[in-house]
Protein backbone atom coordinates (compact mmCIF):
# COMPACT_ATOMS: atom_id res chain seq x y z
CA UNK A 1 0.00 0.00 0.00
CA UNK A 2 1.22 3.49 -0.79
CA UNK A 3 0.35 6.89 0.64
CA UNK A 4 1.41 10.15 -1.01
CA UNK A 5 1.41 13.85 -0.18
CA UNK A 6 2.41 16.27 -2.91
CA UNK A 7 3.62 19.76 -2.03
CA UNK A 8 4.21 18.70 1.57
CA UNK A 9 6.50 21.65 2.21
CA UNK A 10 9.07 23.94 0.68
CA UNK A 11 12.62 23.95 1.99
CA UNK A 12 14.49 27.25 1.70
CA UNK A 13 18.22 26.89 2.27
CA UNK A 14 21.66 27.71 0.92
CA UNK A 15 24.46 25.34 0.03
CA UNK A 16 28.17 25.47 -0.69
CA UNK A 17 29.17 24.84 -4.30
CA UNK A 18 32.81 24.72 -5.40
CA UNK A 19 31.93 26.26 -8.76
CA UNK A 20 29.28 28.83 -7.74
CA UNK A 21 30.03 29.71 -4.12
CA UNK A 22 27.12 30.03 -1.68
CA UNK A 23 23.88 29.34 -3.54
CA UNK A 24 20.38 30.11 -2.25
CA UNK A 25 17.81 27.47 -3.15
CA UNK A 26 14.14 26.54 -2.73
CA UNK A 27 12.85 23.00 -3.31
CA UNK A 28 9.28 21.71 -3.16
CA UNK A 29 8.94 18.37 -1.33
CA UNK A 30 6.68 15.47 -2.35
CA UNK A 31 6.45 12.34 -0.17
CA UNK A 32 5.45 8.74 -0.99
CA UNK A 33 5.24 6.12 1.78
CA UNK A 34 5.19 2.33 1.33
CA UNK A 35 3.87 0.07 4.09
CA UNK A 36 1.23 -2.14 5.56
CA UNK A 37 -2.00 -0.86 7.08
CA UNK A 38 -1.98 -0.14 10.80
CA UNK A 39 -4.79 -0.66 13.31
CA UNK A 40 -6.60 2.37 11.85
CA UNK A 41 -6.40 0.88 8.32
CA UNK A 42 -3.85 3.51 7.34
CA UNK A 43 -0.23 3.45 6.32
CA UNK A 44 0.11 6.66 8.29
CA UNK A 45 -2.34 9.35 9.30
CA UNK A 46 -2.20 12.31 6.90
CA UNK A 47 -2.00 14.58 9.92
CA UNK A 48 1.18 12.80 11.02
CA UNK A 49 2.67 13.04 7.53
CA UNK A 50 1.90 16.73 7.25
CA UNK A 51 3.06 17.57 10.76
CA UNK A 52 5.74 15.07 11.81
CA UNK A 53 7.53 14.47 8.51
CA UNK A 54 7.41 18.16 7.65
CA UNK A 55 8.90 18.96 11.06
CA UNK A 56 11.68 16.41 10.56
CA UNK A 57 12.56 17.86 7.16
CA UNK A 58 12.46 21.42 8.49
CA UNK A 59 14.73 20.49 11.39
CA UNK A 60 17.20 18.70 9.12
CA UNK A 61 17.74 21.16 6.27
CA UNK A 62 15.28 24.07 6.15
CA UNK A 63 16.82 27.55 6.58
CA UNK A 64 20.27 26.00 6.97
CA UNK A 65 23.58 26.17 5.12
CA UNK A 66 24.21 22.72 3.61
CA UNK A 67 27.86 21.64 3.69
CA UNK A 68 29.27 18.97 1.33
CA UNK A 69 31.66 17.38 3.81
CA UNK A 70 33.65 15.39 1.22
CA UNK A 71 34.67 18.63 -0.49
CA UNK A 72 38.21 19.56 0.58
CA UNK A 73 37.43 23.26 0.16
CA UNK A 74 35.04 23.07 3.15
CA UNK A 75 36.30 23.12 6.74
CA UNK A 76 33.86 22.77 9.65
CA UNK A 77 35.14 23.22 13.21
CA UNK A 78 34.01 24.10 16.70
CA UNK A 79 34.10 27.83 17.35
CA UNK A 80 36.81 29.02 19.77
CA UNK A 81 34.58 31.95 20.78
CA UNK A 82 31.10 30.69 21.66
CA UNK A 83 29.81 27.41 23.08
CA UNK A 84 27.56 25.50 20.70
CA UNK A 85 28.82 27.49 17.71
CA UNK A 86 30.82 26.33 14.70
CA UNK A 87 33.00 27.96 12.08
CA UNK A 88 32.97 27.23 8.36
CA UNK A 89 35.80 28.11 5.98
CA UNK A 90 35.04 27.73 2.29
CA UNK A 91 37.14 28.59 -0.75
CA UNK A 92 35.18 28.30 -3.99
CA UNK A 93 36.31 28.91 -7.56
CA UNK A 94 34.86 32.41 -7.51
CA UNK A 95 35.27 33.64 -3.92
CA UNK A 96 36.06 32.67 -0.34
CA UNK A 97 33.56 32.74 2.51
CA UNK A 98 34.11 32.49 6.26
CA UNK A 99 31.37 32.08 8.85
CA UNK A 100 30.59 31.54 12.50
CA UNK A 101 27.09 30.47 13.52
CA UNK A 102 25.28 28.34 16.09
CA UNK A 103 25.70 24.68 15.13
CA UNK A 104 21.97 24.42 14.30
CA UNK A 105 22.52 26.76 11.33
CA UNK A 106 24.63 24.18 9.45
CA UNK A 107 23.73 20.77 7.97
CA UNK A 108 26.70 18.52 7.28
CA UNK A 109 25.93 16.25 4.31
CA UNK A 110 28.17 13.26 3.54
CA UNK A 111 28.75 14.03 -0.13
CA UNK A 112 31.15 15.76 -2.50
CA UNK A 113 28.50 17.99 -4.07
CA UNK A 114 25.11 19.12 -2.78
CA UNK A 115 22.64 17.56 -5.21
CA UNK A 116 19.01 16.44 -5.04
CA UNK A 117 20.01 12.73 -4.66
CA UNK A 118 22.50 13.55 -1.90
CA UNK A 119 19.95 15.55 0.11
CA UNK A 120 17.28 12.87 -0.44
CA UNK A 121 19.61 10.18 0.92
CA UNK A 122 20.42 12.38 3.92
CA UNK A 123 16.74 13.05 4.65
CA UNK A 124 15.52 9.48 4.14
CA UNK A 125 17.85 8.13 6.80
CA UNK A 126 16.66 10.72 9.30
CA UNK A 127 12.94 10.36 8.50
CA UNK A 128 12.72 6.54 8.41
CA UNK A 129 14.38 6.30 11.82
CA UNK A 130 11.44 8.21 13.31
CA UNK A 131 8.50 6.50 11.56
CA UNK A 132 6.47 3.48 12.85
CA UNK A 133 7.49 -0.05 11.90
CA UNK A 134 4.63 -0.56 9.44
CA UNK A 135 6.17 2.12 7.17
CA UNK A 136 8.59 0.07 5.07
CA UNK A 137 9.67 2.52 2.38
CA UNK A 138 9.97 6.20 1.68
CA UNK A 139 10.29 8.06 -1.61
CA UNK A 140 11.10 11.75 -1.58
CA UNK A 141 10.94 14.11 -4.52
CA UNK A 142 12.76 17.42 -4.20
CA UNK A 143 12.03 19.74 -7.10
CA UNK A 144 12.55 23.40 -7.91
CA UNK A 145 9.59 25.53 -8.86
CA UNK A 146 9.00 25.67 -12.60
CA UNK A 147 9.82 29.30 -13.45
CA UNK A 148 9.59 30.08 -17.20
CA UNK A 149 10.99 33.59 -16.76
CA UNK A 150 14.12 34.97 -15.07
CA UNK A 151 14.88 34.20 -11.43
CA UNK A 152 17.72 34.67 -8.96
CA UNK A 153 19.41 32.83 -6.09
CA UNK A 154 20.24 34.87 -2.98
CA UNK A 155 21.52 34.16 0.52
CA UNK A 156 20.89 36.33 3.58
CA UNK A 157 19.97 36.39 7.27
CA UNK A 158 17.36 38.28 9.32
CA UNK A 159 18.67 39.26 12.74
CA UNK A 160 15.27 40.42 14.03
CA UNK A 161 13.53 37.13 13.21
CA UNK A 162 12.57 34.87 16.14
CA UNK A 163 12.64 31.71 13.99
CA UNK A 164 15.17 30.08 11.70
CA UNK A 165 15.21 32.99 9.24
CA UNK A 166 17.69 34.61 11.63
CA UNK A 167 20.43 32.27 10.35
CA UNK A 168 22.97 34.36 8.48
CA UNK A 169 23.42 32.02 5.50
CA UNK A 170 20.09 30.64 4.34
CA UNK A 171 18.57 31.48 1.01
CA UNK A 172 15.99 31.23 -1.69
CA UNK A 173 15.48 30.69 -5.41
CA UNK A 174 13.05 33.42 -6.37
CA UNK A 175 11.28 34.95 -9.32
CA UNK A 176 10.43 38.62 -9.69
CA UNK A 177 7.89 40.69 -11.55
CA UNK A 178 8.46 44.37 -12.31
CA UNK A 179 5.61 46.21 -13.97
CA UNK A 180 5.75 49.64 -15.57
CA UNK A 181 2.26 51.10 -15.88
CA UNK A 182 0.83 47.60 -15.26
CA UNK A 183 2.92 45.98 -18.02
CA UNK A 184 5.74 43.60 -17.14
CA UNK A 185 9.21 44.82 -18.09
CA UNK A 186 11.34 41.80 -19.02
CA UNK A 187 14.51 43.89 -19.27
CA UNK A 188 14.21 45.20 -15.71
CA UNK A 189 13.43 41.72 -14.41
CA UNK A 190 16.41 40.21 -16.22
CA UNK A 191 18.72 42.94 -14.91
CA UNK A 192 17.78 42.22 -11.29
CA UNK A 193 18.11 38.48 -11.78
CA UNK A 194 21.59 39.01 -13.16
CA UNK A 195 22.47 41.35 -10.28
CA UNK A 196 21.32 38.82 -7.69
CA UNK A 197 22.62 35.67 -9.33
CA UNK A 198 24.21 33.60 -6.53
CA UNK A 199 24.54 36.77 -4.43
CA UNK A 200 24.90 37.35 -0.71
CA UNK A 201 22.66 40.19 0.49
CA UNK A 202 23.88 41.97 3.62
CA UNK A 203 22.45 44.87 5.58
CA UNK A 204 24.64 47.94 6.07
CA UNK A 205 23.50 48.09 9.70
CA UNK A 206 25.21 44.73 10.37
CA UNK A 207 28.63 45.80 9.07
CA UNK A 208 31.54 45.46 11.50
CA UNK A 209 35.31 45.90 11.30
CA UNK A 210 37.78 43.08 10.81
CA UNK A 211 38.89 43.64 14.41
CA UNK A 212 35.45 42.62 15.67
CA UNK A 213 34.77 39.59 13.45
CA UNK A 214 34.79 36.10 15.01
CA UNK A 215 36.09 33.43 12.64
CA UNK A 216 38.47 30.48 12.69
CA UNK A 217 42.18 31.14 13.22
CA UNK A 218 42.90 30.01 9.65
CA UNK A 219 40.21 32.29 8.26
CA UNK A 220 41.75 35.28 9.99
CA UNK A 221 45.02 34.50 8.20
CA UNK A 222 43.33 34.08 4.82
CA UNK A 223 41.20 37.22 4.79
CA UNK A 224 41.92 39.66 1.97
CA UNK A 225 41.23 43.37 1.41
CA UNK A 226 38.30 42.29 -0.77
CA UNK A 227 36.38 40.84 2.19
CA UNK A 228 33.61 42.71 3.98
CA UNK A 229 32.39 41.76 7.45
CA UNK A 230 28.93 41.44 8.98
CA UNK A 231 27.72 40.17 12.33
CA UNK A 232 24.74 40.22 14.65
CA UNK A 233 23.29 38.58 17.75
CA UNK A 234 19.89 36.87 17.48
CA UNK A 235 17.91 34.53 19.76
CA UNK A 236 19.84 31.44 18.58
CA UNK A 237 23.26 33.00 19.14
CA UNK A 238 25.95 35.04 17.40
CA UNK A 239 26.32 35.07 13.62
CA UNK A 240 29.39 36.24 11.66
CA UNK A 241 30.26 36.21 7.97
CA UNK A 242 33.12 37.49 5.83
CA UNK A 243 32.13 37.82 2.18
CA UNK A 244 34.10 38.74 -0.91
CA UNK A 245 32.96 42.05 -2.40
CA UNK A 246 32.33 40.66 -5.89
CA UNK A 247 29.53 38.33 -4.72
CA UNK A 248 28.01 40.80 -2.26
CA UNK A 249 25.18 43.33 -2.42
CA UNK A 250 24.88 45.57 0.64
CA UNK A 251 21.43 47.10 1.10
CA UNK A 252 20.40 50.08 3.22
CA UNK A 253 17.67 48.12 4.97
CA UNK A 254 16.99 44.75 6.54
CA UNK A 255 16.67 41.97 3.96
CA UNK A 256 13.06 40.98 4.60
CA UNK A 257 11.20 40.42 1.34
CA UNK A 258 9.05 43.47 2.08
CA UNK A 259 12.09 45.73 2.37
CA UNK A 260 13.87 44.08 -0.55
CA UNK A 261 10.84 44.80 -2.74
CA UNK A 262 10.97 48.42 -1.61
CA UNK A 263 14.75 48.51 -2.21
CA UNK A 264 14.28 47.26 -5.77
CA UNK A 265 11.58 49.87 -6.40
CA UNK A 266 13.79 52.68 -5.09
CA UNK A 267 16.74 51.46 -7.14
CA UNK A 268 14.66 51.25 -10.31
CA UNK A 269 13.41 54.80 -9.79
CA UNK A 270 16.95 56.09 -9.09
CA UNK A 271 18.59 54.28 -12.01
CA UNK A 272 15.86 55.06 -14.57
CA UNK A 273 14.91 58.75 -14.40
CA UNK A 274 12.96 58.28 -17.62
CA UNK A 275 10.41 56.35 -15.51
CA UNK A 276 9.88 59.21 -13.05
CA UNK A 277 6.30 59.75 -14.22
CA UNK A 278 5.45 56.07 -14.60
CA UNK A 279 3.86 53.82 -12.02
CA UNK A 280 6.21 51.01 -10.93
CA UNK A 281 5.01 47.82 -9.27
CA UNK A 282 7.45 45.29 -7.85
CA UNK A 283 6.33 41.77 -6.94
CA UNK A 284 9.29 40.20 -5.15
CA UNK A 285 9.15 36.54 -4.22
CA UNK A 286 10.90 34.82 -1.33
CA UNK A 287 11.18 31.22 -2.47
CA UNK A 288 7.95 29.61 -3.67
CA UNK A 289 4.47 31.19 -3.66
CA UNK A 290 5.17 33.91 -1.12
CA UNK A 291 6.54 37.42 -1.28
CA UNK A 292 5.73 41.12 -1.13
CA UNK A 293 4.24 43.77 -3.42
CA UNK A 294 5.14 47.44 -3.46
CA UNK A 295 3.93 50.32 -5.66
CA UNK A 296 5.57 53.60 -6.41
Amino acid sequence: MQLFVDDLTVIDFSYLCKQRGIVGESWIVDVLLDGSLNEMSMVLDFAVVKKQIKAIIDEAVDHKLLLPMQEQAVTLAESPYNEGHQTVDFVSDIASYYLQSPACAFAAIDCLTITVPAVIEHLKAIILAQLPNNVEGLTLVLRPENIPTDYYHYTHGLKLHDGNCQRIAHGHRSKIQILVDDKRDAHLEAAWCKRWQDIYIASEADRISVDDIQLSAQAMKDLTPDHQYFSYHAPQGRFDIAVDTKILDVVDCDSTVELLADFILRQVKAEHPELANNTIKVIAYEGVAKGAIVHG
